[in-house]
């Protein structure tokens, strides 16, 4: 019964081949500009995201820079630096610091160093960290380890490099611990390696650094109590900007900075930026929806309307039925059965061309920052009941239309 029921929607559908495609091509067309809107945004989003991967969500950066206003008796544009002393009041004063690192590098921001092994040498960056920075850069260390306490104390003169110096400093399959590298006239034993956990750029640049102990960066370049900037985390349930603004205010008392002063101490406060990053992308999400539903609704309109044509063609059709016996549940399960079954296969068509598209996409663009564009199970699920929903209101009317036919007039009818 099921079978003739199907055979005959076909059937209906089939007669006005041209016209069925042109409606069912409206919702088709609906549902892929929805995947590919949303799989393209999630692309988006995903690229974006790897960009903040590698580092701690709640991590925040800070260092001194020129002074923007006078205080205290002294000129604006000063210069000043954090020490060691400002190390210790930050983890006494401010408790909801779970890791902090102080930082140095040789040759300034970016510089790049000459570090010589035997008669091979290149240029890279020379970082000075303690053992918590581990918990802020989130490296990969597939062999040997990182900094630790003891060598903080010992001042022990160690170092953990980068993929790329490796590869610059060392033969392929070269045992690389225990070796030793010179930077600027100092020797140090390497005691691990790390590859960066970040991408694109970002990646290449860590890869290319080298780290060793604070305390020893400190005491062989004859830096004193110098430091450079600091890398912190909040505990996961505090957020980082309070943390931040706390920090900012202790370093500010302490180095007599305007409190009113925004430029004195600068910062990155990574967990705020992927806040800013989340809301952008909700908003993405939204106006995907919102443009991919309205195309679905133009498509929803044109099956109701040539569902309305389709009934009045078939009006004597309709009386006959009615005239021996057809309840008005047959008619509208009937209307309602070619117009769920029309808008599904457009539907699907649709989904399917879009994921396939979204498919293509992403294995022929390669970039950091639009990976992976794809549509989720969620959202795919979402679309089908949407297409139900869907073929259910394009039917609803002319559905209604149809059993209100007068079977008398319908006979009469042409």
């Amino acid at each position: 019964m099921e079978f003739e029921k199907l055979k005959e929607v076909f059937d209906v559908l089939s007669k006005n081949k041209l016209r069925t495609f042109l409606t069912a091509f409206g919702v088709g067309w609906g549902i892929l500009m929805l995947v590919i809107m949303l799989g393209a945004g999630k692309g988006l989003e995903n690229g974006v995201r790897r960009q903040f991967g590698g580092m701690a969500a709640n991590s925040l950066f800070m260092w001194s820079q020129p002074t923007s206003l006078a205080y205290k008796g002294f000129k604006e544009g000063r210069y000043f630096n954090f020490n060691n002393a400002d190390t210790k009041a930050l983890k006494d004063n401010i408790p909801e610091i779970e890791y902090i690192s102080p930082g140095l590098q040789l040759g300034g921001w970016r510089g790049a160093n000459n570090v010589k092994r035997g008669d091979k040498i290149g240029a890279f960056e020379i970082n000075g960290y303690t053992p918590d920075a581990q918990y802020v850069k989130l490296l990969k260390i597939p062999s040997g380890r990182f900094i630790n306490d003891l060598d903080i104390e010992q001042k022990r003169k160690v170092c953990l490099i980068g993929k790329r110096v490796r590869e610059v400093l060392f033969n392929p399959g070269e045992e690389i611990l225990g070796q030793y590298i010179e930077v600027q006239g100092v020797h140090f034993r390497i005691i691990g390696l790390f590859e960066s956990s970040r991408y694109g750029d970002q990646a290449d640049d860590e890869n290319q650094s080298i780290y060793i102990p604070f305390s020893t960066f400190q005491s062989a370049y004859n830096l004193g109590d110098l430091v450079f900037w600091y890398v912190l985390t909040a505990y996961p349930d505090v957020p980082a900007s309070i943390v931040e603004d706390k920090a900012k205010k202790l370093l500010k008392e302490r180095h007599s900075v305007h409190p009113d002063d925004t430029r004195g101490i600068g910062g990155f406060n990574l967990a705020e930026e992927f806040d800013k990053v989340n809301t952008v992308f909700i908003g993405i999400q939204f106006l995907s929806w919102f443009v991919g539903i309205l195309t679905l609704f133009a498509g929803i309109i044109g099956i109701s309307n040539i569902m309305l044509i389709v009934i009045r063609e078939r009006t004597k059709e309709i009386g006959i039925r009615r005239s021996v016996g057809a309840t008005p549940w047959s008619i509208i399960y009937q209307i309602m059965l070619e117009s769920i079954l029309l808008t599904a296969i457009a539907g699907c068509a649709g989904l399917t061309t879009g994921v396939w598209l979204l498919e293509l996409l992403g294995g022929y663009i390669e970039d950091d920052s639009f990976t992976n564009p794809e549509v989720n199970f969620g959202t795919a699920v979402t679309a089908i009941i949407i297409l139900i929903i869907s073929g259910v209101l394009a039917g609803l009317m002319p559905a209604n239309r149809a059993v209100r036919i007068n079977p008398v007039d319908a006979l009469r009818s042409e």
